[in-house]
């Protein structure tokens, strides 16, 4: 199965629908969640809503962060599916909770900060430079009014825990496990008001995004989403992959593991030589199969 990675809900949504239709064997015209396609803003005094393409009176309006210099080419991303079992993923929870004598790091957070550990490690960066790890999420939930679970369209937000290299590596796993746990409960009460959305409004703007930041790590996707249940005809996908548009050093992908029972894989982008001082790492390689 190949996917582009943007927002992961809509995709699911389309794939479960055409899945569900197939299934059905015409027995059916009616999917059983229906998507929601309203792109209204909150209305207030300004301009209800936001049409694409954006027309702009002068080229000023529109701001590019974008240096296409600073853009690597794909050729020089190496990618590589890692595969954490079940086994693998409850022993490193277990360790990271008993570690902070706690029992609400997610396993997804605990994976997460091993990887940010292990690659930060293999970045060999001076012990005084921030790194970050940022994980994409879905909003839907948090704005007021909440948007619905089902709008088909990217509605996210990012949870960004920031460390210095240093002490992220003399710590161990549970504390970096705990900062993206802190950093992920700081997003789910976080809620996005309607004068917030008309402060955007007045302001909006067309921005391209900034060249890769090489000490920051970017996760995108779900092990939540049941794709090797999806049929169209040929049996069960065989493996999860995300296409070849929009590979950075540091983009990262989950899914779940084709086994299931809380396996995961991670597909992660880096440069070369950094993939072969992590694919050189005793403690990153005896965690993956």
């Amino acid at each position: 199965m190949n996917h582009m990675v943007g927002d992961g809900i809509s995709l699911w949504h389309f794939l479960t629908s055409w899945s569900e239709i197939f299934k059905a064997e015409g027995k059916t015209s009616v999917i059983s969640r229906l998507p929601v396609h309203d792109r209204l803003f909150p209305r207030g005094r300004h301009n209800p809503f936001l049409r694409l393409p954006l027309i702009y009176d002068h080229d000023d309006q529109v701001i590019i962060n974008r240096d296409e210099a600073d853009i690597l080419p794909a050729d020089m991303i190496r990618e590589k599916i890692f595969h954490f079992s079940s086994e693998t993923v409850r022993k490193l929870k277990a360790k990271v909770n008993a570690e902070r004598n706690a029992t609400e790091i997610s396993s997804l957070q605990t994976v997460s900060a091993h990887l940010w550990r292990c690659i930060t490690r293999a970045r060999n960066f001076p012990s005084d430079r921030k790194t970050s790890f940022v994980m994409v999420a879905n909003a839907r939930s948090k704005s007021v009014p909440p948007v619905p679970e089902d709008y088909f369209g990217n509605y996210l937000r990012a949870a960004i825990a920031t460390a210095g290299c240093g002490e992220l590596l003399e710590h161990g796993l549970g504390w970096a496990a705990w900062l993206l746990h802190q950093e992920v409960i700081n997003q789910i009460g976080y809620i996005i008001s309607q004068e917030q959305m008309e402060s955007w409004l007045q302001s909006a703007i067309l921005s391209g995004s900034d060249a890769p930041d090489p000490s920051r790590l970017l996760l995108a996707g779900s092990p939540r989403f049941n794709v090797y249940g999806i049929d169209f005809g040929l049996g069960i996908p065989l493996a999860v992959r995300t296409g070849s548009a929009d590979k950075f050093d540091g983009k990262m992908v989950v899914s779940p593991g084709v086994e299931g029972g809380g396996s995961m894989d991670f597909e992660i982008c880096l440069l070369p030589h950094i993939m072969t001082s992590l694919e050189s790492d005793k403690e990153f390689m005896e965690t993956v199969s």
